[in-house]
């Protein structure tokens, strides 16, 4: 069946931006006479229909984002660039399908101004920032009735719909790739923070270790919090409290891996050549620390384009949808924060001098 035509399509067509395009067959804004012809002129050649039969004909073509921080232990500055992403993938695909996408930032435990942002009578649908919501948060979100779709975040047992990073196929690839290097003890750097998606790869790590014939130890398994000082301050804690030491480690995020790394440095151990490391998220701070460091890349503009896509079936669909759960897979990042090779007889061992 032949696709229609998008907004998009009409706008590269007449040489303009979809928004200008969209100002034109809107009859709004302050375009030229010359510039609303060409669109015209677009529309007409292209056989261009606007989009009709939405399940919600009172609504208009106005989706929303909710960036929620609920807490800021992750939804911070420093994860700016990875949230940037979604909206990336997300202002793409809600423009080639012909929507308004507006982002609205909630600060703070006291949601109720993220459900006041649903009461605009011109909503479609809207997608959900999941990373620091509770189960009884999402919950409470569906009450609110509109098409909903949740990213950077997963409850299996949830009749919702979620977009997220497939946190188990991308922490085996972890494992697997320090066990190719012959690291064989290996431990995880999680956070007590309260993200799902940590607890996922938490519980990835162990049936990773599991699924590779390596065996799980409880001494290799720290907890610190997800901020970039946290992490160096809660791991410098643990390390001179006398905390044993994996040859390597997975870290539930980037963040976590550099403030774990400098703790470590403090405390004289050298990385990969004493204890290799392996973040989650591929932050641009990763590629330009000392070490470089190894990391998961997560396809974000990917995960926000889909979650459109997602929510623009349910926007249309004349009747109640299933409930649709994505995982997407990560890409291992090669850098230098792990040893290229730990033969029988090398092991964690302390920098020179320290005891």
């Amino acid at each position: 069946m032949k696709r229609s035509v998008t907004l998009r399509q009409v706008a590269e067509h007449a040489r303009v931006s979809a928004s200008t395009a969209s100002l034109v067959l809107n009859g709004k804004g302050d375009i030229s006479e010359a510039t609303r012809q060409r669109v015209m002129r677009a529309v007409s050649e292209m056989n261009y229909v606007p989009r009709a039969g939405r399940a919600r004909p009172e609504a208009g073509n106005t989706i929303s984002f909710l960036k929620i921080a609920k807490h800021g232990h992750t939804v911070n500055r420093d994860h700016n660039h990875f949230i940037s992403d979604y909206i990336d993938g997300m202002s793409f695909e809600a423009t080639r399908r012909d929507y308004s996408l507006h982002v609205v930032s909630i600060e703070g435990s006291n949601l109720r101004p993220a459900f006041d942002a649903l009461s605009n009578g011109d909503l479609s649908g809207v997608v959900v920032l999941g990373t620091e919501l509770a189960q009884e948060d999402v919950q409470s979100f569906q009450r609110e009735g509109l098409p909903m779709v949740f990213i950077d975040t997963f409850f299996p047992q949830l009749d919702a719909n979620f977009v997220d990073m497939d946190n188990a196929q991308s922490i085996h690839q972890a494992i697997e790739h320090l066990k190719d290097r012959g690291l064989t003890r290996i431990g995880l750097v999680g956070s007590y923070s309260a993200v799902t998606n940590f607890s996922l790869r938490q519980q990835a790590f162990s049936s990773g270790l599991a699924a590779l014939g390596l065996s799980a130890r409880s001494d290799a398994i720290l907890s610190v919090d997800s901020t970039l000082d946290g992490a160096y301050q809660d791991g410098l804690r643990l390390l001179k409290q006398g905390a044993a030491v994996a040859e390597a480690y997975c870290c539930v995020n980037d963040i976590v891996a550099l403030g774990f790394m400098r703790a470590l440095k403090e405390c004289g151990y050298r990385v990969p050549e004493d204890v290799s490391l392996i973040g989650f998220d591929n932050l641009p701070m990763s590629a330009i620390v000392d070490p470089p460091l190894t990391t998961i890349e997560v396809p974000k503009q990917r995960i926000g384009a889909m979650a459109i896509r997602l929510l623009d079936d349910l926007i249309v669909a004349e009747a109640p949808q299933p409930a649709v759960k994505a995982l997407v897979s990560g890409r291992l990042v090669l850098r230098d924060s792990v040893a290229e090779s730990v033969s029988a007889g090398s092991r964690v061992r302390r920098a020179a001098g320290v005891s």
